[in-house]
This record gives C-alpha cells, structure tokens and sequence, in this order.
C-alpha cells in the first residue's frame, strides 16, 4: 500500500509558475514508477508526466518544454514544476505510483490558471 497526497496547487495567472509535490508513505517510494496526471472539467484523465525508479522521464507532448518531473527518493517525493501556464493547464492535478500492476492515486489538487 502507498498513501500519496499532493500539494501545491492553486491560482496562477497565465505565463506564471507553480510546482506540484506528492508525498509518498507506507512502501519502499524508490521502487515505484511515479506520475502525475490531470483531469480538466468534462474530460478524461490524462497523463502529464512520469519518471521511472531510474530517473528518466517521459511527458505528454502539452507538457514538453515547460514542466518539469523530478524526485527525491530520500524524501519520498515527486515533484512537478510548471512553467509557462496557460489556462488550458487548468485542470485537478493527481500523483500516481505504479509498480508491478498496483497503481496508487491520491487525493489531487486543483490547478486554476487564469487571468
């Protein structure tokens, strides 16, 4: 079992910064493939980056450029920089850590990018 919970969300006007953290408990963090996702108003939830035990990264081509995921597996934390917000980044922000075929969610934390 992993207990995740994200912080950091909030309002930011567009061109503006915010830097997402998950905080990990209850299992070995360095083992876990870690993610965030997002899921705007009437739409899906989707992938907006990874980054493996290992440290390489993966994103989503609207997150490419401008966000930025990290780790820190002495912290048992994963962070998600964004930069360059736009109002299409508004959306409910969610932490993922998957290993094997388990997967954990948290709870999320809203992204408001507007003017």
């Amino acid at each position: 079992q992993v207990q995740l919970v994200e912080s950091g969300g909030g309002l930011v006007q567009p061109g503006g910064s915010l830097r997402l953290s998950c905080a990990a408990s209850g299992s070995i963090f360095r083992l876990y493939v870690m993610g965030w996702y997002r899921q705007a108003p009437g739409k899906q939830r989707e992938l907006v980056a990874t980054i493996t035990t290992s440290g390489s990264t993966n994103y989503a081509d609207s997150a490419k450029d401008r966000f930025t995921i990290s780790r820190d597996n002495a912290k048992n934390t994963v962070y998600l920089q964004m930069d360059s917000l736009k109002p299409e980044d508004t959306a409910v922000y969610y932490c993922n850590a998957a290993r094997f075929r388990s997967a954990y969610w948290g709870q999320g934390t809203q992204v408001t990018v507007s003017s």
